[in-house]
């Protein structure tokens, strides 16, 4: 399974961005979809996912209300829209793949794309 995300960018303060991850290979069926990020000095954190199968989803406090998550089946593309950015938003944010339901926990992740910079000034 490869994986290429796309989207960032540098963003004023309450400003929207939508990042891209399209998916190639052998995903099968059955898969989740998630996005996390990474900030200097801190550990990747879980941002959002979505389950390929009946469109679950879960998000992060931290960005529920502000940030969603989708997919495009034809596309093989999941997306993540995130408004009223904020300085604390700033990040390389990842997409990864796993098999199986959602969770936050990264290591449960089997593919990760190769990130993303979103940048946020205030």
């Amino acid at each position: 399974v490869q994986l290429q995300a796309s989207g960032g960018g540098l963003v004023q303060a309450g400003g929207s961005l939508r990042l891209s991850c399209a998916t190639s290979g052998r995903t099968g069926s059955n898969y989740v979809m998630g996005w996390f990020r990474q900030a200097p000095g801190r550990e990747r954190e879980f941002v959002a996912a979505i389950s390929w199968i009946g469109s679950g989803t879960n998000y992060a406090d931290s960005v529920k209300g502000r940030f969603t998550i989708s997919r495009d089946n034809a596309k093989n593309t999941v997306y993540l829209r995130m408004n009223s950015l904020k300085p604390e938003d700033a990040a390389v944010y990842y997409c990864a793949y796993k098999v199986g339901g959602i969770t936050p926990t990264p290591r449960m992740y089997a593919y990760w794309g190769q990130g993303t910079l979103v940048t946020v000034s205030s």
